[in-house]
């Protein structure tokens, strides 16, 4: 049957498709990209349905379809479509998202025609033996290939996760299946990508994430899509990879808070990652050693499948993780005597140690004591960071960078000081203390570029540095075999934080990193430095007992109405005046109240805890419900009235889905 109107998704901010005709076109072409004139200039769009009649009038005549890529299926225009549906986003804009940057311009790489699909053989030679537990999951997991079914791997760690996950691949490149696996960060990606390679040669693997070329990210999506690509490894775009035979999804490190997007679309990848194993079918791995509290929750109600790596793959034991009380201690630049002299005996011994510290730069402020001066950012609701290795005060929220006074621009005083202490200058100190010690900072400054962040990890490797200072890109995924302590220096900020998910995000990043330490044969020892010794979260972490902090957690939020026994949707606007985005978000909350079903409650708009950014003042508005699909039902029909709601030209606003950040 021939049709002669198309309706067709284009990259602008409207929820809403743009109808075009056309002389002849066919249920085949649903899925193509199309160039079609909008405004005084062409766009590229993707045709998402075919149509006999449109409600407007005049129409314009579209433009060239771009046959020579093959159309995109109808699972993956599905899984674009939950995306607009679920996370209120206009669909082009998602589809926009999901498209490699050539396609989105309709420029289109040399097509291979598809391979047939043939059976990969395993041809790595001498396996490491799995453990009863691994073996056990592995089982677990193949017995559900061909159906939906959803497994948390919680494992230690050191557990040999990434083997369960190799073992699985490799059971669906046998059964002609396509296999999609993400990670959290674009910095793990290339030795993952390394020991995929190396274990499944005869495989195509392709990488997807932000950090690649144009050209390798459209290449690597037209494999997908073609069916020629094995293996898709990548970070939380990975996700909208197009897979016609896919057999098997994994992600690892599933807690990880990089897997929610923060701007545009903002998307979980690991909750879409869920949503489109049940639409295709397949089982879905999602691991860690600190799983995040929802999916935690999810195992312990059923509706996951909990399997369990209780002790290491290679070394005999966890490492001991001691609590040094600092109340009583005047501590050395920053650290006790306990950790200094376990410092001194890894050195002794020629092993490596981590001294961990999640704030980068030199000192988190600058400051007068004559009049109270601070480096405070002229476009941010935060300070400038002391950088004293390129003397400069840098706004690790925009980017804002101006050279370090020589006296204090309030009342000329020379006497200015940085105050607190970054991984710049916990390097000082370390390399005053202990002269003869190769000492290497790990953090976003050192290791700016994915070649010297692999330069970074060569020179640990081949022990070539004793001491390492970092930061949370230390935290997971590394093995080094000579690294036995781990120092921790500056946690308890986050024990009382006013985000309700910060005691959570402390557990994990400090089992994480803690993690690094004694993962071969030598023993590993964890010390952390707090003035609360006795808090449950140190307790817990003393004891590698998860899930006795998890269940306090869940606990807690379940007595205080927190996710996730509540849904949560914030309506975020910003302007240059707070006024101007508070003034918006009343007139969105009256409009919303004219909507509000039971069950779903409203807050009062209220200023951001980070209210300035980039000199933009930001508010929000939330709405919660006990009920997933009440507040999703409500959400469309506000969402509705809010694209008619009068604005300042200035003004911005956003919708984000079980937000992460407050």
């Amino acid at each position: 049957m021939n049709f002669r109107i198309l309706r067709v998704a284009l990259d602008v901010p409207l929820p809403r498709l743009f109808d075009y005709t056309v002389d002849a076109v066919t249920q085949e072409d649903v899925g193509r990209c199309i160039r079609v004139p909008f405004g005084n200039g062409e766009k590229i769009g993707v045709i998402v349905a075919l149509a006999d009649t449109s409600e407007h009038a005049k129409l314009k005549q579209a433009g060239e379809i771009l046959r020579a890529l093959p159309a995109l299926p109808a699972d993956w225009l599905a899984l674009t479509e939950f995306c607009s549906r679920y996370y209120q986003h206009p669909l082009g804009e998602v589809m926009a998202l999901a498209l490699p940057p050539q396609l989105r311009r309709g420029k289109l790489p040399a097509v291979r025609k598809a391979k047939p699909i043939q059976v990969i053989e395993q041809a790595a030679p001498q396996l490491p033996e799995l453990l009863p537990e691994q073996a056990s999951a592995v089982a677990a997991v193949a017995a559900d290939f061909g159906r939906y079914a959803a497994f948390l791997l919680h494992g230690v760690t050191g557990s040999g996760k990434t083997e369960v996950y190799l073992r699985l691949i490799e059971q669906t490149l046998a059964q002609g299946r396509q296999a999609l696996m993400l990670v959290p960060e674009i910095a793990l990606t290339p030795q993952l990508e390394s020991r995929v390679a190396a274990r499944f040669p005869n495989a195509l693997v392709f990488s997807a994430h932000s950090g690649m070329t144009e050209g390798a990210r459209s290449r690597g999506f037209i494999a997908a899509l073609d069916g020629r690509a094995d293996i898709v490894l990548g970070t939380r775009l990975a996700v909208f990879s197009p897979l016609p035979r896919l057999g098997l999804i994994v992600v690892d490190e599933e807690h990880d808070a990089s897997f929610k997007q923060q701007e545009g679309l903002r998307y979980s990848a690991r909750d879409v990652a869920v949503w489109r194993a049940h639409q295709c079918a397949v089982p879905i791995v999602l691991g860690s050693a600190t799983p995040s509290l929802e999916t935690f929750f999810h195992a312990g109600s059923g509706r996951y499948r909990l399997l369990e790596l209780s002790r290491r793959a290679v070394a005999l034991e966890m490492p001991t993780v001691r609590c040094i009380d600092t109340r009583r201690e005047k501590l050395q630049d920053g650290m006790s005597s306990a950790l200094l002299a376990a410092l001194e005996v890894r050195l002794a011994r020629s092993e490596q140690s981590l001294v961990f510290l999640n704030r980068r730069g030199y000192a988190p402020v600058l400051a007068c004591p004559a009049c109270g001066w601070v480096s405070r950012c002229s476009r941010c609701a935060a300070n400038l960071v002391v950088h004293l290795a390129d003397r400069r005060l840098r706004c690790h929220h925009c980017g804002l960078e101006e050279i370090i006074p020589k006296h204090c621009p309030g009342c000329g005083n020379l006497d200015i000081h940085p105050f607190g202490r970054g991984t710049q200058r916990l390097e000082e100190a370390l390399a005053a203390r202990f002269p003869n010690a190769r000492i290497l900072r790990v953090d976003r400054d050192s290791a700016s570029t994915p070649k010297k962040w692999q330069a970074l990890l060569e020179t640990i490797h081949e022990g070539r540095a004793d001491i390492l200072v970092g930061t949370q890109m230390l935290a997971k995924g590394h093995d080094f075999p000579r690294l036995t302590l781990v120092g921790v220096v500056g946690a308890d900020a986050a024990l009382f934080a006013a985000d309700f998910r910060a005691p959570e995000r402390l557990f994990s990043q400090l089992m994480q990193v803690g993690g690094r330490s004694g993962r071969a044969a030598l023993p590993g020892e964890v010390l952390i430095q707090t003035e609360y010794p006795t808090h449950p979260l140190y307790q817990a972490l003393e004891a590698h007992d998860y899930p006795r902090f998890a269940n306090s957690q869940l606990g807690e939020r379940r007595a205080a109405g927190f996710p996730p026994f509540v849904f949560q949707v914030l309506l975020r606007a910003e302007a240059r005046q707070l006024d101007d985005a508070l003034a918006f978000l009343k007139v969105a909350a009256a409009t919303a109240r004219e909507l509000l079903p039971e069950g779903v409650s409203l807050y009062d708009p209220v200023p951001m805890r980070l209210y300035r950014v980039m000199a933009l003042e930001r508010a929000q508005l939330l709405a919660e419900s006990m009920s997933r699909p009440a507040l999703q039902a409500f959400l469309a029909r506000w969402v509705s009235r809010l694209y008619l709601q009068k604005a300042p030209r200035d003004l911005r606003w956003h919708i984000d889905v079980d937000p992460l950040e407050f």
